[in-house]
């Protein structure tokens, strides 16, 4: 019976796009690695908001395709090819932004690597180093380089993608587990100083998405029954419903907002 109003809920989320608020109305978005998987959802979220969404990956092809898909449905979308560990393509990400759109009011920080599973100390320094360069190093860098840009622009925030990981490790994702808490203290360094600049900084934390990164946690009907069987709520979380949490972030409902994480796990513990 459980299961069963479960699996409405989940059909009635998906299916229910008309009728969102006009919050962003206005306002420009940076998503990164927002071709597929939450980026994506959080990036169409913003758009049927009314966000000028610039999309941002490091395949064109994936890019291109992205992009077509909010333009077929009506929203405002571009697209800029960028690996967020390269300089040149951060400055090219946030040059084309502000010569596409005008400027930058939301910056969504979602790039993240998992190269590789297994004990922390396991972990080479090869497979270290990759995970916080991509996933702490170039956040950390993509808020500096947008600071003067977000300054400008309309209630700005910045929103950073951690996950449920970062309060509680998962055993063969250890080393991804740690940078996710680093991104945590991340928010938790900067948004003092960030208020300064009338910008607000906030994290999302979701717990295991039904996306093509976590595949693993559901590869096989036995190993997704074990996942939900840790999960309260008894099933697996919605790219979309990642987006609407980012949406309500980015918006004037958040105004007084900052410095936080919202986790969105279905329950799985994370803290007092």
């Amino acid at each position: 019976m459980m299961r069963a109003a479960a699996d409405q809920m989940i059909r009635t989320f998906s299916g229910n796009t008309s009728g969102l608020c006009r919050r962003l109305e206005g306002k420009v978005a940076i998503v990164t690695a927002s071709t597929q998987g939450i980026g994506f959802s959080i990036a169409k979220r913003l758009a049927e908001e009314g966000a000028k969404v610039m999309i941002s990956s490091r395949k064109e092809a994936n890019v291109n395709s992205a992009v077509q898909k909010l333009l077929n449905e009506g929203l405002q979308a571009s697209g800029v090819v960028c690996h967020v560990a390269n300089k040149e393509d951060r400055k090219r990400l946030l040059d084309e932004t502000k010569a596409k759109f005008g400027g930058l009011d939301i910056l969504v920080s979602n790039a993240a690597v998992n190269p590789a599973v297994g004990p922390v100390l396991d972990c080479s320094e090869d497979v270290w180093d990759k995970i916080f360069d991509i996933n702490v190093k170039s956040t950390y860098l993509l808020m500096k380089e947008a600071r003067p840009l977000l300054k400008q622009g309309k209630s700005p925030s910045i929103i950073i993608i951690s996950s449920i990981a970062g309060y509680q490790p998962f055993g063969l994702l250890g080393v991804y587990s740690i940078s996710k808490t680093a991104l945590i203290a991340l928010c938790k360094a900067t948004y003092e100083d960030l208020a300064g600049d009338g910008i607000r900084v906030n994290c999302i934390a979701p717990g295991v998405i039904k996306t093509k990164f976590s595949q693993a946690m559901y590869q096989s009907e036995s190993i997704e029954e074990t996942t939900k069987s840790k999960i309260p709520m008894g099933r697996l979380g919605l790219p979309d419903e990642m987006g609407g949490i980012a949406a309500f972030l980015a918006s004037d409902d958040a105004s007084y907002i900052t410095g936080e994480t919202i986790v969105a796990s279905g329950g799985m513990p994370s803290r007092l």
